[in-house]
C-alpha cells in the first residue's frame, strides 16, 4: 500500500497569497519555514498550496511568522519556462490550522 500523507508544523516565511480565478475557485499560497535538528541542524521553506481555502482562513491577518500546522501531500509539478522544463515539489493542503499567537509565543520561550 502507498501513502502520501505530510504534516508540517512550523511558521510563515512570508504573507500567503491569494488568487482568485476566473472559475471562481481560490487559490492560497504560502511557504512554511521548518527549523530541524536531527540529525543535523536546518532549515527548509516548503511551498504549500490549498484550494479553495476556507472564509476564515482568508479573513484571519496572516503575516510573516505566525505558526501553521499543514496537513496534505506532497505533489511534483512540471512547467515549461524560458529556461526550459522546469519542476518543484510543494505540498498539496487538505487542511491548515492557524495556531493562536499566544500559544505560538509559548511554544518559543
Amino acid at each position: 500500500m502507498d501513502l502520501n500523507l505530510v504534516v508540517l508544523a512550523g511558521t510563515l516565511a512570508a504573507a500567503p497569497d491569494l488568487r482568485e480565478f476566473d472559475s471562481g475557485a481560490r487559490l492560497l499560497r504560502m511557504l512554511v519555514t521548518v527549523r530541524s535538528d536531527e540529525p543535523r541542524r536546518r532549515v527548509d521553506v516548503i511551498p504549500v498550496t490549498l484550494w479553495d481555502p476556507p472564509t476564515v482562513l482568508t479573513q484571519e491577518t496572516l503575516e510573516r511568522g505566525r505558526r501553521v500546522v499543514v496537513c496534505g501531500a506532497a505533489q511534483r509539478r512540471f512547467w515549461e519556462a524560458k529556461e526550459g522544463r522546469r519542476n518543484r515539489v510543494e505540498i498539496v493542503a487538505e487542511n491548515v490550522t492557524v495556531r493562536p499567537e499566544a500559544e505560538a509565543e509559548d511554544d518559543d520561550g
